[in-house]
């Protein structure tokens, strides 16, 4: 009965009717490895994904870590300096800024290396008194003082959240810097 079924047909249109099957069979299976590269490359993203966010996670640890370590340290600086300041009048008394005067030379010499900039030849007026009082200037030194010690923490700072944020982003463990 198959027999009479298909002799009506004739051989090429049996023949493509196999080719058709085998190319259908072929496209399913392209289908389906396009499907499992395309499932790889989603896994792939994800665990992409999933690193930046541990990194991230990572790196805003360090921040915060490095930022109220600093701040405190920082702060402790500017109180000290302040009560340094404040207690200048107890060991430079204004009988010893009458006593004791600072010349035009020696203000000239200050504000330059103040200014990055030279003070010019020396001049007689240099050895004339400033009017300027040992308290201004121990005042005006403590104050310095304070600032050049609050900027060299930032710049610790600054260093050590540097480091640390290479080390989380290499995927190194974090490096705590000495005290």
């Amino acid at each position: 009965m198959t027999g009479a079924l298909l002799s009506p047909v004739p051989l090429w249109a049996r023949c493509a009717l196999l080719v058709a099957a085998c190319w259908s069979l072929f496209l399913l299976g392209q289908l389906h490895g396009e499907r499992k590269a395309g499932e790889a490359h989603i896994a792939y993203i994800g665990q992409q994904a999933a690193q930046v966010v541990k990194v991230a996670k990572a790196q805003v640890q360090v921040l915060v870590r490095t930022e109220t370590k600093y701040r405190d340290r920082i702060e402790k600086i500017y109180v000290k300096g302040d009560e340094i300041e404040k207690q200048v009048p107890v060991y430079v008394s204004a009988a010893d800024s009458r006593a004791y005067g600072v010349n035009a030379g020696f203000v000239r010499s200050y504000n330059a290396a103040w200014t990055n900039e030279l003070a010019g030849p020396a001049a007689n007026a240099d050895r004339e008194p400033a009017a300027v009082p040992l308290t201004e200037i121990a005042e005006a030194d403590a104050h310095n003082a304070r600032s050049c010690f609050a900027w060299r923490e930032q710049a610790l700072g600054l260093r050590e959240t540097y480091v640390n944020l290479q080390a989380v982003t290499n995927g190194a463990p974090v490096k705590d810097a000495a005290q």
